[in-house]
Order: C-alpha cells, then sequence, then structure tokens
C-alpha cells in the first residue's frame, strides 16, 4: 500500500519550548497552503496516470473507519497542526488550541480570525477516497491518509465552503475562486495519485478541465 514513493509517512514533530514561552506561528504570506502542490504539468501527467473506473460501493463508510484528528506531539493533534501552519501570526496555549491568527481560505480568499469559523477540509473527501479504493484498505493506512501533513491533503478553509463541498468530487464541486481552479486540481490530483487511488470518467474529466486553467 502507498507505494508510489515507497516512503513511510511520518507525523510532522512541532519544536518543544520552554514552559510559558509565546510561541507565534506563520509566515505573513497572504494565503498559506499545503506543502508538495506539483507544478501543473507533473499533475496532469499523474492524472494520466490515474486508473479511470466507476465508483465503488459505500457499503461500510464511516468516518470512524478514518481516524482522525490524531495526536502529533504532546497535546497538539492533525487539525492543530494545520491551524499553525496554514495561518497568519498564531499563538497557542499549552493546550495546542490557537488563541490569537488569521487564516485566509484558498477556496473562497475570505479571512478569519475565530478559529470557529475554520474547517480543516481533507482535499480528497473521506467519502470519495472510500468509494476510489480506501475501502481495501487496513484502518490504520486510513488513519494516515486522515491526518497526512505531509502531502496537500489537509486545508484550512471556511467552515461553509467546506461544508458546501461535503464529500463532492471535482466534477460536481469546484472552489469558489476560479483562480484557485489549478491549484485545487493539481493538489486533489496529487493526492489521488499518491494514494492510488481511482477516477470516474467525469472527475477525470473535471480535473483536466481544471488543469487547463493553468
Amino acid at each position: 500500500m502507498f507505494s508510489r514513493s515507497g516512503k513511510v509517512r511520518v507525523f510532522t514533530a512541532v519544536l518543544a519550548v520552554g514552559a510559558g514561552a509565546a510561541i507565534v506561528y506563520g509566515g505573513g504570506s497572504a494565503i498559506a497552503i499545503p506543502p508538495n502542490i506539483p507544478d501543473p504539468a507533473t499533475a496532469m501527467s499523474e492524472l494520466e496516470q490515474l486508473t479511470v473506473a466507476p465508483d465503488g460501493s459505500m457499503d461500510g463508510y464511516d468516518r470512524d473507519e478514518f481516524p482522525h484528528w490524531e495526536t502529533v506531539e504532546g497535546t497538539c493533534d492533525t487539525r492543530d497542526e494545520v491551524l499553525k501552519r496554514d495561518g497568519d501570526g498564531v499563538e497557542v496555549d499549552e493546550d495546542c488550541e490557537a488563541t490569537a491568527g488569521s487564516w485566509t481560505s484558498p477556496y473562497d480568499g475570505d479571512t478569519w480570525t475565530d478559529t470557529g469559523d475554520v474547517d480543516i477540509d481533507h482535499m480528497v473527501p473521506l467519502a470519495a477516497a472510500w468509494r476510489s479504493g480506501a475501502a481495501e484498505w487496513t484502518i490504520e493506512e486510513r488513519e494516515v491518509f486522515a491526518n497526512d501533513l505531509d502531502s496537500p491533503q489537509l486545508w484550512a478553509v471556511t467552515d461553509n465552503v467546506n461544508q458546501s463541498k461535503g464529500d463532492q468530487t471535482p466534477e460536481t464541486w469546484r472552489p469558489p475562486l476560479e483562480s484557485e481552479w489549478c491549484r485545487y486540481a493539481s493538489a486533489f490530483t496529487h493526492v489521488k495519485f499518491t494514494y492510488e487511488l481511482t477516477v470516474n470518467e467525469a472527475e477525470q474529466a473535471a480535473l483536466a478541465d481544471m488543469l487547463g486553467t493553468c
């Protein structure tokens, strides 16, 4: 499983600091994005290599089949790590909960200062992964997928935009900002490629169309 790269995935560790020290995260960029999004040419090549197949059954699916958010280190879980990584001027308390900062959602360009307005989106939704190959994985493999900080799988986005996306794939849902379609399709394709998930014909065509906007 996960044989594309032959690499073992590990969760990103946070730096240990002295008790009571103030920690500020974020590099001040307008929109912070996840790592390892391929360039459009690479994404198109990866798209061409994906197996095209009809969606599988949703029988047996449950979000609990993809355990998240898991502890990364200390009191910090995966959600906390994404908020720190993708926010600007993020400060956290001893429970690793963000107490200050701002987050600009790539999907719609809106900026938020309350984490209650921010969701962590799975680029390839868990249910979509289930029907395109993840149903055959072990629960440990699904846990890696649901908490992957090393690929462009986890995004800090506006909550209601994430909720409108739900478990849809690009043939039925695209980010409100058309200027983000190229990056969105590149990231979506790369996650599917990395985890050897299939695409249906309409999904493949939609991804190719979005990559055509690059």
